[in-house]
C-alpha cells in the first residue's frame, strides 16, 4: 500500500507542477506564445505549441488522476526529450534540468504504472 501512496503522491505532485507551472500558461496565452514558440520538429510553431499544451495540460491532468497514465506519460516523455535535446541544445544545464526531471518521472510512470490509487486501477483498466 505504501508504494501506491508513493505513486499517487508522485503522480499528483509532479503532474500538478507540470500542469500549473508550465502547461496552463501556454494554454491561456496560446495566441501570444504561438508566433515565437520553438518549432524543433518543423511542423509549424502553432502545432508545436499545441503538442506541448496537449502533453503539459491534458496528459498531465490524466497523470494526476490516473487515467490512461502510461499513454499520457509517453506523451510527456516525448515532449520533454524534444525540449532537452532539440529546443535547449547548447543552453546551460539549469535551463534543461526541469524538462529532464519531468521526463525522468514520466519514464518511471511508464515502467511502474499509476498504482492502485488511480482511476485506471479503480475501473479495472490496468492489470494488477
Amino acid at each position: 500500500m505504501f508504494l501506491d501512496i508513493a505513486l499517487l503522491a508522485l503522480r499528483a505532485g509532479v503532474g500538478l507542477m507540470l500542469l500549473l507551472g508550465h502547461g496552463l500558461h501556454k494554454l491561456t496565452h496560446f495566441s501570444t506564445i504561438a508566433p515565437v514558440f520553438p518549432d524543433p520538429l518543423h511542423v509549424g510553431k502553432t502545432l508545436s505549441l499545441g503538442l506541448a499544451v496537449f502533453a503539459e495540460v491534458f496528459c498531465a491532468a490524466f497523470v494526476v488522476v490516473g487515467i490512461a497514465t502510461r499513454w499520457a506519460a509517453v506523451a510527456i516523455l516525448i515532449t520533454m526529450v524534444v525540449a532537452v535535446i532539440l529546443v535547449h541544445t547548447g543552453t546551460p544545464w539549469a535551463e534543461r534540468e526541469l524538462a529532464f526531471f519531468y521526463g525522468l518521472v514520466a519514464f518511471a510512470l511508464i515502467l511502474t504504472g499509476p498504482g492502485r490509487l488511480s482511476l485506471d486501477s479503480i475501473f479495472g483498466w490496468i492489470r494488477r
